[in-house]
């Protein structure tokens, strides 16, 4: 067994004996060690304190690394994302600037559709590349964990394309890494006017290969005017949990149409978006024990209201915060961006936010056993920060890289 042993650390944050899901009040605790150390055996953290308590350790470590004064939080827990895509969509970007609305880029072939004759025409081993590519980039912005949805193949064959690639993305990299399943993402054009027939093909020929092959954890449907309705979004869930698979959804996005009430009766691990709440709707996640996940930088390229997140926490809402890294309205995953404006444009406090990405977002995957806090026995995945000097400035200093270093499974990446 290798040791490692990193001393010096300036602030060591989110720093917790044991750990629960955080709401209300809770979301702005978040526990700091100044002046400590961090002990890793293999992948996996084995005790931490202060540099005062470091003459209690019984061994002497294989390594030692000082952090010369630096920061060291857990990694970003991503728990919404579509990084899986053939290509990006800026000619769309460039059509809302000169106001087009989402649903005039649609009717000129463009939206989840133009994503999906592009995935469908790429091959698997180039998608795989492609996507390979992403998740570096976004590990060395400081994730750790991340989920990865489908949703962009629309057809037997392209769905499970995309669940492919996101198992292979699993048993390559070194991230942990959740699959969802969005086949009802949208209704393809032969669909358009046959919605009970493309569920029954979700059903009966995409759900049976993915439970044979478990390319997935989840199950996401978009439920929304124009796409999927409560009821629909119920019986494609009731028939992925009959696989094992559990609900995470996309929800009050432009409207409130019931997504919360159903979502919450189908026991959904998380409800995301939620740009547009009711109070009714706010009231109903408070007394769950669903996580309702914020996607502010989507809110952001889109130009639409920002969640509520003041609301949603003052009303004892457990919240998480994720990129939706997609390319046609979020394309970042990173996740530095979305602490940030969480705090400028969601009034959210820095404690709140890194919470929120944290062990929220690893609760969110159910992940919370590994993950999203500095906790004995999970995993080694952290952020050095280069010299800063508060916490606040992480947020407030939005457009700074200041990341130094990203450690994964107890490996500098």
């Amino acid at each position: 067994m290798s040791s490692t042993l990193i001393v010096n650390i300036r602030k060591l944050v989110n720093a917790r004996p044991q750990h629960q899901l955080l709401r209300g009040p809770a979301l702005a605790d978040l526990p700091v060690i100044d002046q400590a150390f961090l002990l890793i055996e293999d992948d996996t953290i084995a005790g931490f304190g202060t540099m005062d308590e470091l003459k209690k350790l019984p061994n002497q470590p294989s390594v030692v690394i000082d952090a010369g004064n630096q920061f060291i939080l857990p990694s970003w827990c991503d728990s919404h994302t579509h990084l899986v895509f053939a290509a990006s969509r800026e000619e769309e970007f460039v059509d809302k600037i000169k106001g087009l609305s989402y649903s005039e880029i649609a009717a000129r072939g463009g939206g989840i559709l133009n994503s999906a004759r592009k995935l469908n025409d790429m091959q698997e081993e180039a998608l795989f590349a492609i996507a390979k590519q992403r998740l570096a980039e976004v590990q060395r912005s400081g994730t750790g964990a991340i989920e990865i949805k489908s949703g962009y193949g629309l057809s037997v064959d392209g769905e499970l394309k995309m669940l492919r690639v996101i198992k292979r993305l699993k048993e390559s990299s070194d991230l942990l890494i959740r699959s969802t399943f969005l086949g009802a993402h949208t209704f393809p054009l032969e669909y358009k006017e046959d919605h009970d027939g493309y569920i029954k093909l979700i059903i009966e020929e995409m759900l049976p290969v993915i439970a044979a092959e478990k390319l997935a954890d989840y199950i996401d449907v978009f439920c929304e005017t124009g796409f999927f309705s409560p009821q629909e979004m119920e019986t494609i869930c009731a028939a992925g949990m009959r696989y094992g698979l559990k609900p995470k959804l996309h929800v009050n996005q432009l409207n409130s149409i019931g997504g919360i009430a159903s979502g919450i009766k189908l026991n959904a691990v998380s409800l995301d978006h939620l740009e547009t709440m009711t109070e009714a709707d706010i009231g109903l996640l408070s007394q769950s024990s669903t996580i309702g996940t914020l996607l502010p930088t989507a809110a952001f390229f889109l130009r639409m209201p920002f969640q509520p997140a003041r609301k949603l926490i003052d009303s004892g809402c457990a919240i998480a915060l994720a990129s939706d890294f997609n390319p046609g309205s979020s394309p970042s995953g990173n996740m530095n961006l979305v602490v940030a404006m969480s705090c400028i444009q969601m009034r959210m406090m820095p404690e709140e936010a890194i919470n929120a990405a944290t062990l929220n977002g690893a609760y969110a995957m159910e992940l919370e056993d590994k993950a999203g806090s500095i906790t004995v026995g999970k995993k080694a995945n952290l952020i050095f920060t280069k010299p800063v000097p508060s916490l606040a400035y992480l947020a407030y200093a939005f457009g700074s890289d200041l990341i130094d270093k990203v450690m994964v499974n107890g490996n500098m990446a």
